[in-house]
């Protein structure tokens, strides 16, 4: 891309993933980290991935970036950015993208900054090698993006060392060389999973204020669906490297279909439990990706699991609600479902969800790691 992209006409996607696959060999065979997964971006729109630990979202966002290099590492399917597809192009020819079109903001701010050089030498780096500016413009330009994070005295904080801040000032800066340079698509990867619940809740809002102001896309990857409940324009849920469910986010929170959304959702602690109240947690584990399951991938620890989910996998499909896609042979809600909940509960299996009755949760409900919705 000699230059800078421009944008699609109206609200069309600009960002196109269709049935992307990540597959890392291994001496013990291959897994399937990212196996079939599409989606769209729009202009200003935010897009939530979530999933527990090992679910794929982590390597989808870097997939979709071609953060994943090495031997091992095997990406087919297609990633269209702009109308210029991704997949194939190697890392030199990649440099006009990071940065300048596509940035991400990690998970721990300690290791994605260098510990021995000053952070300022880390911000106006990024700014002299995309935007070939002067030294002493590139310093202005590092101190005014410090202080458009909310760092106090960014004069003085530009000469420091990573380890002379705190972890929110640290993340601070990394949200700032990500955004140096003004992409159009923010990956914001687990961001404030590192940090107390008061710094999440403002690290979260100025993330809310960066990407309006700048009317810049984000995808926002997590694990805990109170966080986007109340940021995200539409949620994708990842389970064993697969969507498992995609929607609108108010769709989401009302009509939940996956056994797995729904486990997440009662994960969450709600603010009219009592206090002290048990929090609920899914049994079991998330699958060998080298080897899975024959039938659905979440059919060991589904509460509604029925012998055609052990057989048969599943095929992600729309619902009778605009937007909304889910894949499960028999959905959150319907009689054999429930039917399903009931000899299993009968039949002593560990079913450990609240009876099965009305599953819709309100987002104001909810009580995230991030002080509120």
């Amino acid at each position: 891309m000699s230059e800078r992209a421009t944008g699609t006409a109206g609200n069309e996607p600009f960002l196109v993933v269709e049935d992307l696959k990540t597959h890392f060999t291994v001496p013990a065979g291959t897994v399937k980290a990212v196996d079939g997964v599409s989606l769209e971006l729009r202009r200003g729109q935010t897009l939530g991935i979530v999933g527990e630990s090992g679910s794929g979202k982590t390597v989808l966002s870097r997939s979709i970036m071609r953060l994943n290099i090495g031997g091992n590492v095997h990406t087919t399917g297609s990633v269209r950015y702009d109308g210029r597809e991704l997949i194939g192009l190697k890392a030199k020819e990649m440099q006009s993208i990071w940065g300048l079109e596509m940035a991400m903001v990690f998970q721990d701010p300690m290791t994605s900054l260098n510990p021995v050089v000053k952070v300022g030498r880390q911000l106006t780096e990024h700014l002299r090698f995309h935007l070939n500016v002067s030294k002493s413009e590139a310093r202005q330009t590092a101190i005014e993006l410090l202080r458009s994070v909310k760092i106090p005295e960014p004069e003085t904080r530009i000469d420091n060392y990573p380890h002379e801040m705190s972890g929110g000032m640290r993340q601070r800066v990394c949200i700032a060389i990500a955004l140096a340079c003004g992409p159009r698509v923010l990956f914001a990867d687990e961001p404030t999973t590192a940090l107390d619940v008061t710094v999440q809740h403002q690290i979260l809002n100025l993330l809310a204020t960066q990407q309006k102001e700048r009317f810049m896309s984000m995808i926002m990857v997590t694990h805990d669906l109170g966080v986007v409940a109340g940021r995200a324009d539409e949620i994708i849920v990842m389970y064993a490297g697969k969507v498992v469910e995609k929607a609108p986010t108010a769709t989401l929170f009302a009509e939940m279909k996956h056994p797995y959304t729904e486990a997440l959702l009662r994960s969450i602690p709600k603010i009219a439990q009592p206090k002290h109240s048990r929090l609920s947690a899914i049994l079991g584990r998330p699958p060998d990706l080298i080897n899975p399951p024959p039938g659905c991938s979440f059919a060991p620890r589904c509460p509604y699991a029925q012998q055609r989910c052990h057989e048969e996998k599943p095929v992600l499909s729309p619902g009778s609600t605009p937007g909304h896609q889910f894949a499960c042979h028999f959905p959150v809600g319907t009689p054999e479902a429930r039917e399903a909940f009931d000899r299993n509960l009968a039949a002593g299996l560990p079913v450990t969800l609240a009876a099965a009755g009305d599953s819709k949760v309100s987002d104001d409900d909810l009580v995230t790691s991030a002080g509120g919705a």
